[in-house]
């Protein structure tokens, strides 16, 4: 019967700790940028669009599309590296167990 009170104790300790790394990593964030530059997109690791910065120098109304390009790509790659951040940190919690709902 210990041995299930320590696992629950643990798993308490796991599931505060990971509520906690989720607050912060609302906070945390990562700038991803394109057209080397010229558009700058900021998301946080809640995987949230914060900021997209566009250099005036890019924005040409004859060629809407290549601004769209930049702006898309911006985006995600700035998601794909909060996804990354925010599975690294995690891992560190859980040990690299894949757990369902959480990531």
């Amino acid at each position: 019967m210990r041995g299930m009170n320590d696992l629950v104790r643990q798993a308490q300790m796991m599931q505060k700790k990971m509520a906690d790394l989720q607050k912060e990593l609302a906070e945390r964030t990562v700038e991803a940028q394109s057209g080397g530059g010229m558009v700058s997109v900021t998301a946080n690791c809640s995987g949230e669009i914060v900021a997209i910065r566009i250099d005036k120098s890019v924005v040409d109304p004859q060629d809407v599309e290549m601004l769209q390009d930049l702006v898309l790509a911006a985006i995600k790659e700035a998601i794909k590296q909060a996804n990354e951040l925010r599975e690294a940190e995690m891992t560190k919690i859980t040990g690299g167990i894949k757990l369902p709902g959480i990531l």
